[in-house]
C-alpha cells in the first residue's frame, strides 16, 4: 500500500434495487462521478447485479464490474451472500477497502470496511416502520457504527442524530452530501412539460407534485388533506399528482377517500426517468412533508427542475433547501394554510424556483465522490 495514493476500493452495488428509487440515485450518481475521476489513481471494483452490469460498465470502463450470484436479487440471499460471498470477493479482487452503500456491510470482511448510513429516522420516527424493518435497521445500524472503519452519512443532521442517539464516534464519521444530476434533472423546455401532462390525461391543467416512495414518513396522507383544504374552493382547481412507488402506507387510501368528488387526483406510480424534469419542472408547486429526512434527495432533485418547493424543516432538510424552498409543518391544516398561500403568490413561486435552481448547483456527485475516496484512504490507514 501506497499512503500517496486512493486505495483499491471494492463497491457492493447489490442493493440497488431496480426502480433506481433513493439508494439507485446515490449509487448511481457516485460511480458516474467516480469514473470522471479515475484517471487520477482510484481504483475501483464494482459488484452489480447482473442487470447492472451494462450500465456500471458504461460508466466506469476503467473499472472492474463484477457480477454477482443471481440468487442475491433476492434479499435474504443478498444478505446472506453479504456476509461470506463478499468477502471472499474482496480478497480474490484485492481490495484494500470495502465500502456497502446501504447500511449493512459484512461482520468479518478481511479488509476495512466503509458503510453508508443513509439516515436515523429509525429511531427518530420508528412509528412511521413496520416492526420487522425497524428492527432490522436499528440492528444493521448498530453493527455498522460498532464494525466499520468509516461510516459515511448524507448530511450533518444525521451525522449529529446518530451522535445523540446512539453515542457514535463523531471521529469516525464523514459527511458526503449527495448530489443532483444536472442533465438528468434540469430546468425544462415547455415541450417536456406538455408531454407529461399529455401522458398523465392533464391537458393544460395545472397541477401540485410529489414524487418519493408512498412510505409513512414521507407523510402522504397529511399531503392529501392539506391539498384537498388548499383548493376545493378554487374556480380552477389544480390536480394532485403523487407520483412514485406504492410503499407500505394504508392511511393514504383513507385520504383519498375523503377528498371532494370535484377535485382531481392522479397516482400515475412510477414515471419515466426522462420525463421527471417536465414532471417537477411544470408543477406550480413540488410538495414533499416528510416528518424527517437523512438528506432529502426528491427535494433536491426538484430544486434542479426549477420547481418551487414546498417542505418541513425537519432534520436534514434545511441543510438541502436552505433559504430557497418554502416550509410548513407535518399537520394538514398549516399544510393547506401554507400551500394555498403558495398558490396565490406567483411571484414568491417564481423566486423559490430560481433560488432552488441556483443552489441545487451546489450539490454535486463530484464532491460527493470526493469525500469518499477520502473516507476510503483514511480506512485504509
Amino acid at each position: 500500500m501506497t499512503a500517496g495514493r486512493p486505495p483499491r476500493v471494492l463497491i457492493d452495488a447489490t442493493s440497488v434495487p431496480a426502480d433506481r428509487g433513493g439508494v439507485g440515485r446515490y449509487v448511481d450518481g457516485l460511480l458516474g462521478a467516480l469514473g470522471k475521476v479515475c484517471g487520477s489513481g482510484v481504483e475501483l471494483a464494482v459488484v452489480s447485479l447482473r442487470t447492472d452490469l451494462e450500465r456500471y460498465t458504461r460508466m466506469l470502463p476503467g473499472a472492474e464490474i463484477i457480477p454477482a450470484p443471481a440468487a442475491v436479487a433476492h434479499r435474504p440471499a443478498r444478505l446472506a451472500w453479504e456476509q461470506t460471498g463478499l468477502p471472499l470477493l474482496a480478497q480474490q479482487v484485492g481490495a484494500e477497502v470495502l465500502h456497502s452503500p446501504f447500511y449493512t456491510c459484512p461482520l468479518r470482511a478481511g479488509c476495512p470496511v466503509t458503510v453508508t448510513v443513509h439516515d436515523a429516522t429509525f429511531f427518530t420516527e420508528p412509528e412511521h416502520y413496520d416492526k420487522s424493518r425497524r428492527t432490522f435497521f436499528r440492528s444493521a445500524i448498530k453493527t455498522s457504527l460498532r464494525r466499520a472503519n468509516r461510516v459515511i452519512v448524507p448530511s450533518k443532521a444525521t451525522r449529529d442524530e446518530l451522535i445523540r442517539l446512539l453515542d457514535a464516534d463523531p471521529t469516525r464519521i464523514d459527511v458526503a452530501y449527495h448530489g443532483v444530476d444536472q442533465a438528468a434533472f434540469h430546468a425544462p423546455t415547455e415541450e417536456e412539460k406538455a408531454r407529461v401532462r399529455a401522458r398523465l390525461g392533464l391537458g393544460n391543467s395545472s397541477y401540485v407534485a410529489f414524487l418519493g416512495a408512498k412510505e409513512p414518513r414521507k407523510n402522504v396522507p397529511n399531503l392529501i388533506r392539506g391539498w384537498a383544504r388548499a383548493v376545493a374552493d378554487r374556480v380552477d382547481p389544480p390536480a394532485l399528482v403523487i407520483a412514485g412507488g406504492q410503499g407500505h402506507d394504508e392511511d393514504i387510501d383513507r385520504a383519498v377517500a375523503e377528498v371532494p368528488s370535484h377535485l382531481r387526483l392522479l397516482r400515475p406510480g412510477y414515471l419515466r426517468y426522462g420525463d421527471l424534469p417536465g414532471f417537477l419542472g411544470g408543477a406550480l408547486v413540488a410538495a414533499y412533508p416528510s416528518y424527517g429526512e437523512g438528506f432529502g434527495l426528491p427535494i433536491l432533485e426538484a430544486m434542479a427542475c426549477a420547481a418551487p418547493v414546498l417542505t418541513t424543516p425537519r432534520l436534514s432538510l434545511p441543510e438541502v433547501g436552505g433559504d430557497a424552498v418554502a416550509y410548513t409543518s407535518e399537520d394538514p391544516e398549516q399544510i393547506g394554510t401554507d400551500l394555498a398561500a403558495l398558490l396565490d403568490d406567483e411571484q414568491r413561486r417564481l423566486s423559490l424556483a430560481k433560488a432552488g435552481f441556483d443552489r441545487a448547483k451546489e450539490f454535486t456527485w463530484e464532491s460527493s465522490a470526493e469525500v469518499h475516496i477520502a473516507a476510503w484512504s483514511r480506512a485504509r490507514s
